[in-house]
């Protein structure tokens, strides 16, 4: 059964960092794009990053310098490094896979995994 599960999220402070990881299975993710996307209440679904198979990386202006997107092969797990992080960075935070699909639409997907939030408050 083909599963993402999205984790690491949290409560931080302003200029904080943290590790969200999307760990799969039933399928290579190494052979898949995948993409970070988020939701603030209120707001529309955004796409924060994505690496593609061939280990492209692309990201949102608003993010670049701050985030870092990897994998880990062994792990069959793609992380989003968050540094630096703003309170208009909260959001539940999901992960997207997909073979064909890429960069920063989530209508390219397939595979989502259930969400992580993401709450950046002093």
């Amino acid at each position: 059964q083909v599963q993402l599960l999205d984790s690491g999220g949290g409560l931080v402070q302003p200029g904080g960092s943290l590790r969200l990881s999307c760990a799969a299975s039933g399928f290579r993710l190494d052979f898949y794009n995948t993409g970070w996307f988020r939701q603030a209440p209120g707001k529309e679904r955004e796409g924060v990053s994505c690496i593609t198979a061939e280990d492209d990386t692309y990201y949102r202006d608003s993010v670049k310098g701050r985030f870092t997107i990897s994998r880990d092969v062994a792990k069959n797990t793609v992380y989003l490094q968050m540094n630096g992080l703003e309170p208009d960075d909260t959001a539940v935070y999901y992960c997207a896979a997909d073979l064909w699909g890429w960069g920063l639409s989530d209508t390219s997907y397939q595979y989502w995994g259930q969400g992580t939030q993401v709450t950046v408050s002093s």
